[in-house]
């Protein structure tokens, strides 16, 4: 059997991040990819101009259908657009026994703004996200400008990742993966992972591009494709981060500002 994943997530029109780079990591990961569209948004390079959201029922419905009939290895969030659909979620997830204490780990990417900075929730949302999703979460994968909206701290530099990474633990996740890609003064990009006694760092080299949409996306869907592989968090986590460290290395331009990174690295050469 092919293992599968399955992503809660919002549509981008870029097809940088949100679901498209969901499914573009779990196809090269070599994990069958389902999806449950949250809100398809209007964007490109230069933002976010326009977003619908779907119905909670809709975004629930989505996860229980594929859940009752496919199966679900593990399971990740992406942009849930507001705390109705947050409740819908998280009752859809006990019902298909995806969460931390269930059979099917969680990964929950906090994303509360887009890339450019524009909100993507009202604190009715972030305060859902915080008492909902944090406790039935296997694995929270802040960057640093989600971990200043989840906690109020701003991490200048990995001594506050340490910090960040716990008192995020104290808000339920059974794991704190603190990304680091925004200590641009850190001539290493290390990210962090937690599970309420140990530490484990995961180095990667920082590359000079400005090209970085969608980079947090493609690890936690890595991450994700990689416990539904079977492996450990610890395993899953080494493997995100390797893998997004080569879609970075291989990042390229497109539209005005900020191009994608890239999982093409991943596929096989054509015969000529």
């Amino acid at each position: 059997m092919i293992p599968s994943a399955l992503t809660i997530a919002g549509s981008d029109s870029g097809g940088a991040a949100g679901l498209q780079a969901d499914l573009r990591t779990f196809l090269t990961c070599g994990v069958h990819g389902l999806v449950a569209v949250t809100a398809v948004t209007v964007q490109n390079t230069l933002g976010v101009h326009d977003r619908a959201d779907l119905p909670p029922h809709i975004v629930a419905g989505q996860i229980e259908a594929v859940a009752a009939d496919m199966g679900v290895g593990a399971a990740k969030t992406g942009m849930l657009a507001s705390a109705e659909i947050i409740h819908a979620v998280a009752a859809a997830c006990d019902t298909a026994e995806i969460g931390r204490d269930a059979k099917i780990p969680f990964v929950v990417d906090p994303v509360a703004a887009s890339m450019h900075g524009h909100p993507l929730f009202d604190e009715a949302g972030l305060v859902a996200l915080r008492d909902e999703l944090l406790p039935r979460a296997t694995v929270l994968t802040p960057n640093l400008d989600e971990v200043r909206l989840l906690t109020g701290m701003t991490v200048k530099d990995r001594e506050g990742m340490h910090t960040a990474a716990v008192v995020l633990h104290r808000m339920g996740p059974r794991y704190v993966l603190v990304k680091s890609g925004h200590l641009q003064a850190d001539p290493e990009c290390v990210d962090l992972l937690f599970d309420g006694s140990t530490f484990v760092e995961l180095p990667g080299q920082r590359y000079p591009t400005p090209h970085t949409h969608g980079a947090g996306d493609t690890m936690a869907s890595a991450l994700t494709a990689g416990l539904a592989k079977g492996m450990s968090v610890v395993e899953a986590a080494r493997y995100g981060k390797w893998f997004v460290s080569h879609a970075v290395e291989h990042a390229y331009p497109m539209g005005a500002k900020v191009g994608p990174v890239s999982a093409f690295w991943r596929l096989a050469p054509e015969e000529r």
